[in-house]
C-alpha cells in the first residue's frame, strides 16, 4: 500500500488506512505500507501491529511537497512491490508509484478519499492527469457516491464503486465521558481539524445564535493552521468562555471525548464520508452535519440532522432542535446500530478481500 500520511498522523484517512492494514494482518496477510516521514523523529522503517512500514522523504505539506514525496517513493515502492500479489494506492496522489512499478505491474486498487480530488477534478489542467490515474487502476473505490460519480465522469471505469469508510466499532462505543459536565449546560463536540474546508468557523459564528436559545458549550477536538484565527473570532463574538479548544487527540481518547457530548457537529464545506461522523455515531451520539458530499449518505433525521453549509443560522437551528429532542438517546442507539450493520470494520475488510481475491485470481488465470 501507498499513502502519504499514516499514524501517528491523526485524521480520517489515516485511521481508515491503519485499521484496514491492521485487520488484513490479523487475517494472516502480509502488508507493507509505503508512506512519508511527515513528522519529526519518525523512523525510516518500523513494524506497527504487524504492518511493515517504510517511510520516505517528505519535504513539505503542500502540493510541491506531496509531488516530491510521491516521486521519491517510486524506488522504495517498486522494490517492495516485487513480492506483492497486488498493490493498493490510498488517494490519487499515491497512485504514481504503483503506475511506475515496472512492466510486470501487479493489479492496482485505487481508493479516492478526499475532497481534494473533487476540487482538482473541476480544474481543466488537472482533468487529464486524474483521468490517466483513474484509468490505470484495475479497481476504483470511492469514499462516497459523489466521488465515484466524478471519477467515472473523468473515465467511465467498469469497476468503480462507492465504499464508505469503516469504523472500529469495538473501540468506538459509548463509554464513561472524559470531560466533566456542568449541570444544565448542553455540550456539542466538533471533531474537526482546523482547516478551512472543515467549516469550524461557522460553528463558532453559530454559537451566539445557539446561546440565545439554550445554555450550550462547544468543545473543538483537532488542530491546524486556523487555530489562532478561530480563537480570535471566538473572542470577537464574545463566546470564548463557551468554547474549549482541546487540540489533536489520539484515537484511543476519542470514544470518551465523543461520549461527553450531547450532539456531535460536523460543519464541513467539503467532505467525502466523514470517519469522524461515523465514529460519533458508533459512540451512540446524534450527528448534525453539513448537507455536502457523502454526509447525506450516512446521516438523516433518524440519527441526526443536516444543515446548509457555511450557514450559521441553519447550523444553529438544527443543532438546537437536536439538543432539545427528548429522544436523543434513542437516536444515538439507532446511529450505532446503523454503523454496526452497514459500516463496521469487518464489513469493510470483507469487501476489500473479495476484490483482492478476484484480482489475484484473474492475474493468475484461475
Amino acid at each position: 500500500m501507498q499513502c502519504i500520511y499514516f499514524p501517528p498522523e491523526v485524521g480520517g484517512l489515516e485511521s481508515h488506512v491503519y485499521y484496514l492494514c491492521r485487520e488484513l494482518v490479523r487475517r494472516g496477510h502480509h502488508v507493507t505500507m509505503v508512506t512519508s516521514r511527515s513528522l519529526p523523529g519518525l523512523p525510516r522503517q518500523e513494524t506497527m501491529d504487524g504492518i511493515h512500514v517504510l517511510r520516505t522523504w517528505f519535504p513539505a505539506r503542500n502540493a510541491a511537497g506531496w509531488i516530491a514525496h510521491t516521486l521519491g517513493s517510486v524506488p522504495v515502492f517498486r522494490k517492495a512491490a516485487r513480492s506483492a500479489d497486488l498493490v493498493h494506492a490510498q488517494t490519487f496522489a499515491s497512485a504514481l508509484p504503483a503506475m511506475l512499478s515496472g512492466p510486470d505491474r501487479r493489479p492496482l486498487v485505487l481508493t479516492l478519499h478526499t475532497s481534494h480530488f473533487l476540487r482538482l477534478a473541476r480544474r481543466p489542467p488537472w482533468r487529464p492527469v486524474l483521468r490517466r490515474i483513474v484509468r490505470s487502476a484495475d479497481w476504483v473505490l470511492a469514499a462516497s457516491g459523489e466521488i465515484r460519480d466524478v471519477a467515472c465522469g473523468l473515465y467511465p471505469h467498469a469497476r468503480a464503486e462507492s465504499l464508505t469508510n469503516g469504523v472500529d466499532t469495538e473501540l468506538f462505543r459509548a463509554t464513561e465521558p472524559a470531560l466533566p459536565r456542568q449541570a444544565g449546560v448542553y455540550r456539542v463536540v466538533v471533531p474537526r481539524r482546523l482547516f478551512e474546508k472543515n467549516g469550524v468557523e461557522y460553528l463558532i459564528r453559530a454559537l451566539p445564535h445557539m446561546r440565545e436559545q439554550v445554555d450550550v458549550e462547544a468543545v473543538i477536538v483537532g488542530d491546524g493552521p486556523l487555530r489562532a484565527h478561530l480563537e480570535t473570532l471566538a473572542a470577537d463574538l464574545g463566546v470564548s468562555g463557551s468554547i474549549r479548544f482541546l487540540g489533536a487527540r489520539p484515537n484511543e481518547e476519542m470514544p470518551a471525548i465523543l461520549s461527553s457530548a450531547d450532539v456531535i457537529v460536523v460543519p464541513s464545506l467539503m467532505e467525502a464520508t466523514s470517519v469522524a461522523a461515523l465514529e460519533a455515531m458508533s459512540c451512540e451520539r446524534p450527528v448534525a452535519a453539513s448537507r455536502v458530499g457523502g454526509l447525506p449518505e450516512i446521516i438523516d433525521d433518524q440519527v441526526g440532522a443536516l444543515f446548509e453549509p457555511a450557514d450559521p443560522e441553519s447550523l444553529s437551528a438544527h443543532v438546537v432542535q437536536l439538543l432539545q429532542r427528548p429522544d436523543r438517546p434513542r437516536m444515538g442507539r439507532r446511529a450505532r446500530d446503523r454503523v454496526v450493520e452497514q459500516w463496521s470494520l469487518r464489513r469493510l475488510v470483507d469487501r476489500h478481500m473479495d476484490i483482492y481475491q478476484q484480482l489475484v485470481e484473474e492475474r493468475q488465470g484461475t
